[in-house]
Protein backbone atom coordinates (compact mmCIF):
# COMPACT_ATOMS: atom_id res chain seq x y z
CA UNK A 1 0.00 0.00 0.00
CA UNK A 2 1.31 3.41 -0.91
CA UNK A 3 0.80 7.09 -0.22
CA UNK A 4 1.78 10.43 -1.67
CA UNK A 5 4.99 11.93 -0.25
CA UNK A 6 4.59 13.92 2.95
CA UNK A 7 2.43 16.98 2.40
CA UNK A 8 4.05 20.36 2.88
CA UNK A 9 2.08 23.22 4.36
CA UNK A 10 1.12 25.91 1.84
CA UNK A 11 3.39 28.91 1.64
CA UNK A 12 3.38 32.37 0.13
CA UNK A 13 -0.08 33.07 1.49
CA UNK A 14 -1.65 30.09 -0.26
CA UNK A 15 -4.69 28.67 1.60
CA UNK A 16 -4.89 25.22 3.11
CA UNK A 17 -7.15 22.83 1.26
CA UNK A 18 -9.06 21.82 4.42
CA UNK A 19 -9.51 23.21 7.93
CA UNK A 20 -11.19 21.19 10.69
CA UNK A 21 -11.90 21.94 14.34
CA UNK A 22 -13.03 19.62 17.11
CA UNK A 23 -11.97 17.19 19.80
CA UNK A 24 -9.19 14.64 19.35
CA UNK A 25 -9.72 11.34 21.17
CA UNK A 26 -7.44 8.40 21.69
CA UNK A 27 -9.38 5.53 20.12
CA UNK A 28 -8.82 1.96 21.28
CA UNK A 29 -10.72 -0.35 18.90
CA UNK A 30 -11.31 -4.03 19.68
CA UNK A 31 -12.38 -6.32 16.84
CA UNK A 32 -12.94 -10.02 16.31
CA UNK A 33 -15.61 -10.22 19.00
CA UNK A 34 -18.38 -12.72 18.30
CA UNK A 35 -20.86 -11.02 20.65
CA UNK A 36 -21.05 -8.32 23.29
CA UNK A 37 -19.48 -9.39 26.60
CA UNK A 38 -22.15 -10.51 29.05
CA UNK A 39 -22.18 -8.93 32.54
CA UNK A 40 -19.65 -10.57 34.83
CA UNK A 41 -17.70 -12.23 32.01
CA UNK A 42 -14.36 -11.67 30.32
CA UNK A 43 -13.69 -12.28 26.64
CA UNK A 44 -10.42 -12.26 24.70
CA UNK A 45 -9.61 -11.11 21.17
CA UNK A 46 -6.45 -10.73 19.10
CA UNK A 47 -7.86 -7.79 17.13
CA UNK A 48 -6.97 -4.34 18.46
CA UNK A 49 -5.89 -0.97 17.14
CA UNK A 50 -4.94 2.33 18.80
CA UNK A 51 -5.07 5.63 16.93
CA UNK A 52 -6.14 9.27 17.16
CA UNK A 53 -9.91 9.59 16.83
CA UNK A 54 -12.68 12.16 16.82
CA UNK A 55 -11.87 15.11 14.58
CA UNK A 56 -8.57 13.38 13.75
CA UNK A 57 -10.58 11.05 11.48
CA UNK A 58 -11.38 13.96 9.15
CA UNK A 59 -7.91 15.48 9.33
CA UNK A 60 -6.02 12.29 8.53
CA UNK A 61 -8.44 11.24 5.80
CA UNK A 62 -7.96 14.65 4.15
CA UNK A 63 -4.19 14.61 4.44
CA UNK A 64 -3.89 11.08 3.02
CA UNK A 65 -5.77 12.21 -0.08
CA UNK A 66 -3.11 14.86 -0.67
CA UNK A 67 -4.99 17.85 0.71
CA UNK A 68 -3.01 20.26 2.87
CA UNK A 69 -4.86 20.15 6.19
CA UNK A 70 -4.97 22.32 9.30
CA UNK A 71 -6.49 21.04 12.55
CA UNK A 72 -7.59 23.05 15.58
CA UNK A 73 -8.01 21.10 18.81
CA UNK A 74 -7.12 21.15 22.49
CA UNK A 75 -4.52 18.55 23.52
CA UNK A 76 -3.68 17.51 27.06
CA UNK A 77 -0.18 17.15 28.49
CA UNK A 78 -0.30 13.38 29.04
CA UNK A 79 1.26 10.51 27.09
CA UNK A 80 -1.93 9.91 25.11
CA UNK A 81 -1.76 13.51 23.87
CA UNK A 82 1.92 13.07 22.98
CA UNK A 83 1.00 10.05 20.86
CA UNK A 84 -1.88 11.83 19.08
CA UNK A 85 0.12 15.01 18.43
CA UNK A 86 3.04 13.06 16.99
CA UNK A 87 0.82 10.94 14.77
CA UNK A 88 -0.98 14.00 13.39
CA UNK A 89 1.91 16.41 12.95
CA UNK A 90 4.94 14.20 12.30
CA UNK A 91 3.42 11.11 10.66
CA UNK A 92 0.53 12.65 8.72
CA UNK A 93 1.90 16.15 8.01
CA UNK A 94 -1.09 18.00 9.49
CA UNK A 95 -0.73 21.64 10.57
CA UNK A 96 -1.41 22.11 14.30
CA UNK A 97 -0.68 25.83 14.55
CA UNK A 98 -4.28 26.46 15.69
CA UNK A 99 -4.07 23.74 18.37
CA UNK A 100 -2.93 24.08 21.99
CA UNK A 101 -1.54 21.84 24.73
CA UNK A 102 -3.26 22.29 28.12
CA UNK A 103 -1.97 21.17 31.52
CA UNK A 104 -4.07 18.99 33.83
CA UNK A 105 -6.60 18.02 31.15
CA UNK A 106 -6.71 14.29 30.36
CA UNK A 107 -6.94 13.25 26.75
CA UNK A 108 -10.44 11.94 25.94
CA UNK A 109 -10.39 8.16 25.41
CA UNK A 110 -12.91 6.01 23.56
CA UNK A 111 -12.91 2.21 23.72
CA UNK A 112 -14.86 0.79 20.78
CA UNK A 113 -15.94 -2.85 20.52
CA UNK A 114 -16.61 -3.72 16.89
CA UNK A 115 -18.88 -6.65 15.98
CA UNK A 116 -19.86 -8.08 12.62
CA UNK A 117 -22.29 -5.29 11.74
CA UNK A 118 -22.38 -3.03 14.80
CA UNK A 119 -20.26 -1.54 17.55
CA UNK A 120 -20.49 -0.33 21.14
CA UNK A 121 -18.40 2.47 22.63
CA UNK A 122 -17.42 3.78 26.05
CA UNK A 123 -15.83 7.25 26.31
CA UNK A 124 -14.05 9.02 29.14
CA UNK A 125 -14.00 12.79 28.66
CA UNK A 126 -13.91 15.92 30.77
CA UNK A 127 -15.19 19.32 29.54
CA UNK A 128 -12.87 20.96 27.02
CA UNK A 129 -11.01 23.81 28.76
CA UNK A 130 -11.28 26.22 25.80
CA UNK A 131 -14.22 27.15 23.59
CA UNK A 132 -13.98 26.87 19.81
CA UNK A 133 -13.78 30.59 19.10
CA UNK A 134 -11.21 31.22 21.82
CA UNK A 135 -9.06 28.41 20.44
CA UNK A 136 -9.39 29.17 16.72
CA UNK A 137 -9.38 32.97 16.80
CA UNK A 138 -9.08 34.00 13.18
CA UNK A 139 -9.26 30.77 11.17
CA UNK A 140 -6.52 30.06 8.64
CA UNK A 141 -7.24 30.68 4.99
CA UNK A 142 -8.64 27.45 3.57
CA UNK A 143 -10.51 26.34 0.48
CA UNK A 144 -12.86 24.22 2.59
CA UNK A 145 -13.81 23.62 6.21
CA UNK A 146 -15.50 20.35 7.14
CA UNK A 147 -17.78 20.84 10.16
CA UNK A 148 -20.41 19.04 12.19
CA UNK A 149 -23.69 20.85 12.74
CA UNK A 150 -25.67 20.66 15.98
CA UNK A 151 -28.64 22.38 17.58
CA UNK A 152 -26.25 24.69 19.45
CA UNK A 153 -25.41 28.17 18.20
CA UNK A 154 -22.68 27.79 15.55
CA UNK A 155 -19.26 29.20 16.53
CA UNK A 156 -18.31 32.60 15.17
CA UNK A 157 -15.16 31.32 13.46
CA UNK A 158 -17.25 29.58 10.78
CA UNK A 159 -18.69 32.87 9.57
CA UNK A 160 -15.20 34.41 9.62
CA UNK A 161 -13.96 31.52 7.50
CA UNK A 162 -16.87 31.88 5.13
CA UNK A 163 -16.13 35.60 4.75
CA UNK A 164 -12.57 34.66 3.79
CA UNK A 165 -13.91 32.52 0.93
CA UNK A 166 -13.89 29.13 2.67
CA UNK A 167 -16.56 26.67 1.52
CA UNK A 168 -18.34 25.06 4.48
CA UNK A 169 -18.90 21.32 4.00
CA UNK A 170 -21.19 20.05 6.76
CA UNK A 171 -22.26 16.78 8.29
CA UNK A 172 -24.45 16.00 11.29
CA UNK A 173 -24.02 13.60 14.16
CA UNK A 174 -26.56 11.33 15.79
CA UNK A 175 -29.06 13.30 17.86
CA UNK A 176 -29.28 11.36 21.12
CA UNK A 177 -32.47 13.22 22.06
CA UNK A 178 -34.02 12.16 18.72
CA UNK A 179 -35.66 15.56 18.46
CA UNK A 180 -33.87 16.38 15.17
CA UNK A 181 -34.16 20.11 15.74
CA UNK A 182 -35.05 22.33 12.78
CA UNK A 183 -32.34 24.75 13.98
CA UNK A 184 -29.79 22.45 12.36
CA UNK A 185 -31.39 22.82 8.93
CA UNK A 186 -31.57 26.59 9.42
CA UNK A 187 -27.76 26.66 9.42
CA UNK A 188 -27.63 25.25 5.89
CA UNK A 189 -28.03 28.71 4.36
CA UNK A 190 -24.44 29.34 5.50
CA UNK A 191 -23.08 26.06 4.10
CA UNK A 192 -21.95 24.91 0.66
CA UNK A 193 -22.73 21.21 1.14
CA UNK A 194 -24.34 18.73 3.55
CA UNK A 195 -23.34 15.04 3.67
CA UNK A 196 -25.44 13.06 6.23
CA UNK A 197 -26.33 9.38 6.29
CA UNK A 198 -29.84 8.34 5.33
CA UNK A 199 -31.14 7.95 8.89
CA UNK A 200 -30.03 11.46 9.80
CA UNK A 201 -31.26 12.90 6.51
CA UNK A 202 -34.72 11.34 6.82
CA UNK A 203 -34.99 12.27 10.50
CA UNK A 204 -34.17 15.93 9.98
CA UNK A 205 -36.39 16.28 6.91
CA UNK A 206 -39.25 14.14 8.34
CA UNK A 207 -39.26 12.01 5.18
CA UNK A 208 -39.63 8.27 4.62
CA UNK A 209 -36.90 7.46 2.09
CA UNK A 210 -33.43 8.79 1.21
CA UNK A 211 -34.45 9.92 -2.29
CA UNK A 212 -37.08 12.26 -0.90
CA UNK A 213 -34.72 13.35 1.88
CA UNK A 214 -31.92 14.39 -0.48
CA UNK A 215 -34.38 16.38 -2.58
CA UNK A 216 -35.68 18.16 0.50
CA UNK A 217 -32.14 18.98 1.59
CA UNK A 218 -31.25 20.20 -1.90
CA UNK A 219 -33.84 22.94 -1.43
CA UNK A 220 -31.85 24.18 1.58
CA UNK A 221 -28.18 23.81 0.60
CA UNK A 222 -26.35 24.07 -2.76
CA UNK A 223 -25.00 20.49 -2.62
CA UNK A 224 -26.72 17.64 -0.77
CA UNK A 225 -25.29 14.10 -0.57
CA UNK A 226 -26.87 11.25 1.41
CA UNK A 227 -25.14 7.95 2.15
CA UNK A 228 -27.13 4.71 2.49
CA UNK A 229 -24.52 2.05 3.26
CA UNK A 230 -25.40 -0.99 1.18
CA UNK A 231 -27.81 1.25 -0.74
CA UNK A 232 -24.99 3.39 -2.14
CA UNK A 233 -25.13 7.17 -2.08
CA UNK A 234 -27.08 9.85 -3.90
CA UNK A 235 -26.60 13.56 -4.37
CA UNK A 236 -27.93 16.71 -6.01
CA UNK A 237 -25.59 19.56 -6.94
CA UNK A 238 -27.65 22.71 -7.42
CA UNK A 239 -24.58 24.64 -8.58
CA UNK A 240 -24.21 22.43 -11.67
CA UNK A 241 -27.72 21.00 -12.03
CA UNK A 242 -26.44 17.40 -11.66
CA UNK A 243 -28.19 14.51 -9.92
CA UNK A 244 -26.46 11.18 -9.36
CA UNK A 245 -26.57 7.83 -7.56
CA UNK A 246 -23.56 5.56 -7.04
CA UNK A 247 -23.62 1.95 -5.82
CA UNK A 248 -21.47 0.73 -2.93
CA UNK A 249 -18.13 -0.98 -3.48
CA UNK A 250 -18.26 -4.58 -2.15
CA UNK A 251 -15.60 -5.30 0.49
CA UNK A 252 -15.24 -7.39 3.64
CA UNK A 253 -15.80 -4.98 6.51
CA UNK A 254 -13.67 -5.24 9.66
CA UNK A 255 -14.37 -1.92 11.40
CA UNK A 256 -16.70 0.84 10.18
CA UNK A 257 -15.30 3.49 12.56
CA UNK A 258 -14.69 6.74 10.67
CA UNK A 259 -16.09 5.58 7.32
CA UNK A 260 -18.46 8.54 7.20
CA UNK A 261 -15.56 10.94 7.75
CA UNK A 262 -13.63 9.31 4.91
CA UNK A 263 -16.66 9.70 2.63
CA UNK A 264 -16.92 13.39 3.57
CA UNK A 265 -13.28 14.16 2.81
CA UNK A 266 -13.31 12.27 -0.48
CA UNK A 267 -16.49 14.02 -1.60
CA UNK A 268 -14.98 17.36 -0.57
CA UNK A 269 -11.86 16.63 -2.64
CA UNK A 270 -13.93 15.85 -5.72
CA UNK A 271 -16.02 18.99 -5.28
CA UNK A 272 -12.99 21.26 -4.82
CA UNK A 273 -11.62 19.83 -8.06
CA UNK A 274 -14.93 20.21 -9.94
CA UNK A 275 -15.32 16.52 -10.76
CA UNK A 276 -18.63 15.33 -12.23
CA UNK A 277 -21.07 14.53 -9.44
CA UNK A 278 -21.25 10.80 -10.28
CA UNK A 279 -17.45 10.56 -10.03
CA UNK A 280 -17.45 12.39 -6.69
CA UNK A 281 -19.96 9.94 -5.26
CA UNK A 282 -18.19 6.89 -6.66
CA UNK A 283 -14.85 8.09 -5.33
CA UNK A 284 -16.28 8.79 -1.86
CA UNK A 285 -17.95 5.36 -1.79
CA UNK A 286 -14.66 3.71 -2.76
CA UNK A 287 -12.59 5.53 -0.12
CA UNK A 288 -15.13 4.70 2.59
CA UNK A 289 -15.18 1.05 1.51
CA UNK A 290 -11.39 0.78 1.55
CA UNK A 291 -11.32 2.25 5.07
CA UNK A 292 -13.61 -0.37 6.66
CA UNK A 293 -11.18 -3.15 5.78
CA UNK A 294 -8.79 -2.01 8.53
CA UNK A 295 -8.97 -1.50 12.30
CA UNK A 296 -9.22 2.04 13.63
CA UNK A 297 -11.03 5.02 12.18
CA UNK A 298 -8.33 7.57 11.36
CA UNK A 299 -5.43 5.28 10.42
CA UNK A 300 -7.75 3.08 8.33
CA UNK A 301 -8.22 5.96 5.88
CA UNK A 302 -6.82 5.12 2.44
CA UNK A 303 -3.99 6.92 0.71
CA UNK A 304 -3.71 7.29 -3.05
CA UNK A 305 -1.57 4.17 -3.16
CA UNK A 306 -4.41 2.10 -1.70
CA UNK A 307 -6.70 3.54 -4.35
CA UNK A 308 -4.19 2.83 -7.12
CA UNK A 309 -3.76 -0.77 -5.94
CA UNK A 310 -7.53 -1.32 -5.82
CA UNK A 311 -7.96 0.18 -9.28
CA UNK A 312 -5.22 -2.01 -10.75
CA UNK A 313 -6.98 -5.11 -9.42
CA UNK A 314 -10.42 -3.87 -10.47
CA UNK A 315 -9.28 -3.38 -14.06
CA UNK A 316 -7.88 -6.90 -14.16
CA UNK A 317 -11.09 -8.39 -12.77
CA UNK A 318 -13.22 -6.25 -15.08
CA UNK A 319 -11.50 -7.72 -18.11
CA UNK A 320 -12.25 -11.33 -17.22
CA UNK A 321 -15.09 -11.19 -14.68
CA UNK A 322 -18.85 -11.14 -14.82
CA UNK A 323 -21.04 -8.19 -15.76
CA UNK A 324 -20.92 -6.69 -12.25
CA UNK A 325 -17.12 -6.53 -12.16
CA UNK A 326 -17.05 -5.15 -15.69
CA UNK A 327 -19.55 -2.47 -14.69
CA UNK A 328 -17.42 -1.61 -11.66
CA UNK A 329 -14.33 -1.21 -13.84
CA UNK A 330 -16.27 0.99 -16.24
CA UNK A 331 -17.61 3.19 -13.43
CA UNK A 332 -14.13 3.89 -12.09
CA UNK A 333 -12.36 4.61 -15.36
CA UNK A 334 -12.11 8.25 -14.27
CA UNK A 335 -9.39 7.21 -11.79
CA UNK A 336 -6.91 7.03 -14.67
CA UNK A 337 -7.14 10.81 -15.02
CA UNK A 338 -6.94 11.68 -11.30
CA UNK A 339 -4.35 9.29 -9.85
CA UNK A 340 -1.16 11.19 -8.93
CA UNK A 341 2.01 10.73 -10.94
CA UNK A 342 4.26 11.13 -7.87
CA UNK A 343 5.90 8.10 -6.22
CA UNK A 344 3.66 6.57 -3.56
CA UNK A 345 4.76 5.04 -0.27
CA UNK A 346 3.05 3.01 2.46
CA UNK A 347 0.58 4.38 4.98
CA UNK A 348 0.66 3.71 8.71
CA UNK A 349 -2.11 1.54 10.20
CA UNK A 350 -3.40 1.32 13.76
CA UNK A 351 -1.36 -1.00 15.98
CA UNK A 352 -2.25 -2.70 19.25
CA UNK A 353 0.15 -0.54 21.26
CA UNK A 354 1.09 3.11 21.70
CA UNK A 355 4.80 2.30 21.97
CA UNK A 356 5.46 1.09 18.44
CA UNK A 357 7.66 3.42 16.39
CA UNK A 358 6.66 4.47 12.91
CA UNK A 359 7.54 1.97 10.21
CA UNK A 360 7.54 4.55 7.42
Amino acid sequence: MRRLPRITHPGNGEPFDVFVQGTVFLDVVLTGLRARPAPGTEVFTDGMGSCPGGIANLAIASSRLGMSTSLSAVFGDDLYADFCWTELEDEEGIDLSHSRRMADWPTPVTVSMAFADDRSMVTHMRPTPLGEDELVGTPPAARAAIVYLSASEPPAWRELARAQGTMIFADVGWDGSERWSSSVLEQLSRCSALMPNEVEAMSYTRTEDPETAVRRLADLVPIAAVTSGAGGSRAIDGTTGEEAWAPPVPVRAVDSTGAGDVFDTAFTLGTLNAWPLADRLSFANLCAALSVQHIGGSLAAPGWGDIADWWSNARLRGGVGDSSTAELAQRYRFLDSVLPDAPLTSVRRASATLARNSDL
